[in-house]
């Protein structure tokens, strides 16, 4: 079953990237949430999708007592996505820092979900191979997938990905095709497309194959792929 990522939670309905959106999500029947982390002056990883918070700046210099308190925490969030599926994306730092803030946002990322019960529920992507390596050398039982851009030949981008032992690509949606799931299929790598709206094309990667979608109309995708059913209420956050 091609199973359906709300991106940044449902925008539609809240802020993106807050509880609010995420719970949100998870109230139309969603099976996951996508959401972006960053890293903060005093190291904390908060979900945001830009570099920077408008009219306060980049997170590289603020500390987490001076973000506003719409945005969450990363550990804020995971208790809301309960008991959803969770893919984190690392965003690179293209402010201060670069590589080795990159890598400290790895390793923090990496620590915090090892020590949730629902690790086993969370993929950690990047477009960048080198933090996904980072936190597969920190914590090699992590879910982990290559995000690819537009740019990018997926064939290679999944053969790289495999060679450096990560379990998932992430391409744009528009990049699937039949020999790519083929490719994957055969050497267990798990597809999620990246986000797609129209029911057509959502329906078609589910005949494709895709393991997920990662779409912004959560119950349009739900009609898309004949799970028009309304969702049975999901338990609190926290619960469980």
């Amino acid at each position: 079953m091609t199973e359906i990522f709300a991106h940044r939670g449902s925008c539609h309905l809240a802020r993106e990237n807050t509880v609010a959106a995420f719970v949100g999500a998870r109230d139309l029947g969603a099976d996951g949430i996508e959401l972006d982390v960053h890293l903060t002056a005093d190291g904390n990883v908060v979900v945001h999708h830009d570099g920077e918070v408008p009219g306060l700046g980049p997170f590289a210099r603020l500390l987490s007592a001076e973000l506003p308190a719409w945005l969450p925490s990363l550990g804020e969030a995971l208790d809301a996505c309960r008991p959803l599926q969770v893919n984190v994306e690392i965003k690179q730092d293209e402010t201060e820092g670069g590589p080795d803030r990159d890598r400290s946002l790895a390793f923090e990322v990496a620590a915090l979900l090892m020590a949730r019960a629902e690790a086993p529920r969370i993929v950690v992507s990047s477009f960048s191979l080198e933090a996904i390596d980072a936190v597969r050398g920190f914590e090699p039982g992590l879910a982990t997938a290559l995000l690819v851009d537009l740019d990018r030949d997926p064939m290679e981008a999944l053969m790289t990905a495999r060679e450096h032992g990560h379990g998932g690509l992430h391409p744009f949606f528009c990049s699937v095709d039949a020999a790519l799931m083929k490719a994957a299929k055969g050497c267990g790598m798990e597809i999620r497309a990246w986000t797609v709206d129209d029911p057509a094309r959502i329906a078609a990667l589910a005949h494709l194959g895709v393991d997920a979608v990662v779409t912004n109309d959560v119950a349009a995708a739900r009609r898309a792929l004949g799970r028009s059913d309304v969702p049975e209420p999901a338990p609190p956050p926290g619960a469980g």
